[in-house]
């Protein structure tokens, strides 16, 4: 995990009983009601350091609710922590493979705030977690206490001897952290640990799994391995590796798209680059927008066959049927009109139309849809009170050489 340079002073006084007790005494958070809670807490006789650090922590806490549910509510966070941290429902998946890869102990190198650790612990795992930041270890110690199956370990995770363990699980820092926030990091070998301690270690036949930003290019992949990437609610939270017993045999590639309490899987068992061939046609019918999953895994191709459609152009990551079909991995659009793209022709049909609204979607062109968005209402001042609100949608997109404009109809 990244190191915060100020999360052991924020924290420190949350360490003590009179921190903690303050802490888990505030109740649900709002934050209308700061000035009225710092008031009353100094009233109280508590430090201005100690106010402080509880209510940046009950800030977290609200914050965390979207990852961790409830359970935020006893748990102790860093900021750049929670960035990286695991949401529940997923590190449940994660748990769950190695599980059914007949797997008894982990070894949780990098386990952060401890997310995927309480995962593991809950199907009855045997965990070692291991965190190379001070702070954020002792957040995790607090974070596992429940869960007498763990056991935090503070070391560098390519140190651990692993004597003993079935399985690793690896969340690799990603981000390199300084007073001025957060800087992502892009190569996998400047990762921490990087990927290459992992895929060694799936070498020698364990069972291996890695979270991974979902960014990482198809290249940087290893081979000999699964990539599964998970999007929740639209949102594509990350990309796991899977080797050996973790690995299903006839999946390579796969998106995940988790929606509420409902889950889809589209896999292949090729390579990046192999499988359907991609057929080209016009920009007509029913236009489909991929999930983010489906697009980072490479199975756009795969998707548009499946509903019979096509591609519009080979480089661009939108399909077309001339049925309209339901599916979890695509959002629908129905074409109605296709002109070349003119700024000044736009405006006009925006005008002509009386569109008070607009949706501006785009792929393949540098075009910014709120500057673009403005332009196009540039002049035209607010609709009258009784004049009906218009609403519509543009697609932006290249096929060849060409930019071009679909109006189009959300289904």
């Amino acid at each position: 995990m990244a190191q915060d340079p100020h999360a052991a002073e924020q924290l420190a006084p949350l360490l003590t009983s009179e921190g903690w007790a303050l802490l888990n005494s505030l109740g649900p958070y709002r934050e209308e009601d700061v000035l009225a809670i710092t008031a009353r807490l100094r009233k109280a006789g508590h430090a201005p350091e100690l106010v402080s650090a509880v209510l940046s922590q009950a800030r977290l806490r609200v914050k965390a609710e979207a990852k961790f549910g409830e359970f935020s509510r006893h748990m102790l966070f860093t900021r750049a922590g929670l960035e990286q941290a695991t949401r529940l429902s997923i590190a449940a998946r994660h748990a769950r493979r190695f599980v059914d890869g007949g797997v008894r102990s982990v070894a949780d190198l990098g386990c952060g705030l401890g997310a995927d650790a309480m995962a593991m612990a809950s199907l009855d795992l045997e965990v070692t977690a291991v965190e190379l930041d001070e702070t954020t270890a002792a957040c995790a110690t607090i974070n596992l206490m429940p869960f007498p199956n763990v056991r935090v370990v503070h070391a560098d995770a390519q140190t651990v001897p692993l004597d003993g363990i079935e399985g690793v699980w690896l969340d690799p820092a990603r981000r390199t952290t300084t007073t001025s926030g957060t800087t992502r990091l892009w190569d996998p070998e400047e990762f921490s640990p990087p990927l290459s301690f992992a895929a060694e270690l799936a070498d020698k036949g364990l069972p291996v799994g890695v979270k991974l930003g979902p960014g990482i290019p198809h290249p940087s992949v290893p081979g000999g391995c699964e990539a599964q990437w998970v999007s929740v609610d639209g949102d594509v939270a990350e990309v796991a590796l899977y080797f050996n017993a973790l690995r299903r045999p006839t999946v390579r590639r796969a998106a995940l798209v988790l929606s509420g309490d409902s889950a889809a899987e589209l896999v292949a068992e090729t390579d990046f680059g192999e499988g359907v061939h991609p057929k080209i046609g016009p920009l007509e019918g029913f236009l489909y927008e991929p999930d983010g999953a489906v697009i980072r895994a490479g199975l756009v191709a795969e998707l548009a066959d499946r509903l019979g459609g096509h591609l519009v152009d080979p480089h661009i990551a939108y399909f077309c049927a001339p049925d309209l079909s339901a599916t979890p991995f695509a959002r629908a659009y129905r074409v109605l009109e296709v002109r070349p793209y003119n700024v000044r022709a736009l405006r006009q049909w925006v005008r002509d139309e009386g569109i008070t609204a607009l949706d501006i979607k785009k792929r393949g062109m540098a075009v910014a849809p709120d500057e673009l968005r403005k332009l196009l209402f540039l002049g035209l001042g607010k609709a009258p009170k009784k004049k009906p609100h218009r609403r519509a949608t543009l697609v932006l997109t290249r096929i060849g050489e060409h930019r071009v404009a679909a109006i189009v109809e959300p289904v």
